[in-house]
């Protein structure tokens, strides 16, 4: 097992390796910013380094400082956690050349999976089904892209290659605004990801956004754990997550679930990942997958009991799968919300300092967070300060804990969109399940 881990994140995640690197014995190093001395997990690591002043640029981003903490402390691995650096080809390829661990895949994979254009072809030649599209790059010639979307048919969405995070893509629904959005996009992308090609896909209406967790060994062994409904989405960006997905039968999921293990094997995959569908009329469509462990894996781990960052590290460490694809079993049904620092209806964020502070708890609760009472939210970073996540025999038991347990969650002295949580749970069409990724955007009159 590996005897010493860097820790390259912060927050709740951050907090979340910790936790499952003391369990397993293994020492850890708290890596962090002058703005994030006071965070939990710093305060609990077995040693701590500051790499850099507060913004991320120059302290979590900063891939010399991170390898420096690693070489200074003796540590052998590095955890990068979500966020920042954790899908970086060139970071995994530095930490591996320098003579450490990277928890996570290959460079080369992460490079396959991280253009959305090979990630495409990739899924088709293990037979994952995806959106009809350009199968390729767009060029410059007008004429042939106009072809292109026809075929598709409209309306249609022009993405970037290298995008994510909802950045990068706008929907085309008349030809005559082709040319000009492929422009557009395009010096977006070139901009945001210093890759300006881009690629056409047919826009789907009313989907689901449904992932599929896997797990791989690099070693030929891959199994998936199920799936997570993500359709409350703001802006592209999730707000609730569930597993299982609401309307989605045992059959289906071996379906779906055995293709994402197979592709796993055939790009020999390494360590924790999720496959990101859309899912209209009983059929998903591969969008992207995800080279790391994914904010919402809380729910997918309370419905199968597996602990998903200590695979990561038992996998790191040269381990093959502690289970297999019979040994997996989902039982019950557990939600998660996530917890921003923002105001509830104009979603500013609200940095400061936090007056007072209480957890809910009871049966089937869990509170993953690095916040306390006397602590700063600093302005530097992402808004979410905490995650909650409730589990139930079933569906209708974990909504109504988690209704509960956002009325018991008191974080004062700064603005949270706890109210905006509970307005969802009290929602009849999310209490109904399977409502698609437009819904919550409609429900608060922003389209």
């Amino acid at each position: 097992m590996l005897d010493k881990v860097i820790i390259a994140n912060r927050g709740e995640i951050a907090l979340r390796i910790l936790r499952a690197c003391k369990e397993m014995g293994i020492k850890t190093v708290a890596i962090h910013s002058t703005a994030d001395r006071d965070l939990k997990h710093v305060l609990l690591a077995d040693e701590t380094i500051c790499i850099g002043p507060a913004p991320a640029a120059d302290s979590y981003l900063n891939i010399p400082a991170i390898i420096s903490a690693a070489e200074i402390s003796g540590a052998v691995a590095i955890h990068p956690g979500y966020g920042f650096l954790a899908e970086n080809a060139d970071f995994a390829e530095q930490v591996e050349q320098s003579g450490f661990i990277f928890i996570g895949p290959k460079p080369e994979t992460i490079r396959l999976m991280g253009d959305k254009v090979s990630a495409i072809e990739s899924m088709k030649k293990a037979g994952v089904p995806t959106v009809p599209g350009s199968d390729g790059v767009l060029g410059d010639d007008h004429v042939l892209n106009k072809k292109i979307a026809k075929r598709i048919g409209y309306p249609i969405i022009v993405k970037a290659s290298g995008g994510g995070g909802g950045r990068g893509m706008r929907v085309v629904r008349h030809e005559e605004e082709l040319v000009e959005i492929i422009a557009i996009t395009k010096a977006e992308a070139k901009a945001c990801f210093n890759n300006d090609q881009l690629y056409m896909e047919k826009f789907l209406e009313n989907p689901r956004h449904i992932e599929i967790q896997v797990m791989a060994d690099g070693q030929g062994n891959a199994i998936h754990l199920g799936e997570r409904d993500c359709s409350m989405q703001r802006r592209h960006q999730k707000v609730v997550e569930e597993a299982p997905a609401p309307g989605i039968t045992e059959e289906i999921r071996r379906f779906i679930g055995e293709r994402c293990a197979k592709a796993c094997v055939d790009i020999g995959y390494r360590g924790a990942g999720t496959f990101e569908f859309l899912y209209e009329n009983g059929e998903f469509y591969f969008i992207e997958m995800n080279t790391r462990i994914q904010v919402e894996h809380c729910v997918t781990e309370m419905v199968t009991g597996i602990d998903l960052i200590k695979e990561q590290l038992r996998v790191a460490a040269g381990q093959p799968l502690s289970m297999t694809q019979d040994e997996v079993k989902i039982r019950g049904h557990a939600i998660e919300c996530r917890i921003n620092a923002e105001d509830p209806v104009t979603f500013i964020p609200s940095p400061g300092e936090i007056k007072r502070f209480h957890a809910p708890g009871g049966l089937g609760v869990r509170w993953d967070s690095h916040i306390y009472a006397g602590y700063k939210v600093p302005p530097h970073y992402d808004s979410m300060i905490g995650k909650l996540i409730t589990y139930g025999e079933n569906r209708g038991i974990a909504i109504a804990r988690m209704a509960n347990a956002l009325t018991e969650l008191y974080i004062d002295g700064i603005k949270t969109n706890t109210a905006l949580q509970q307005l969802i749970m009290d929602d009849e069409n999310f209490q109904n399940g399977g409502a698609n990724i437009h819904y919550l955007e409609k429900k608060l009159g922003m389209n």
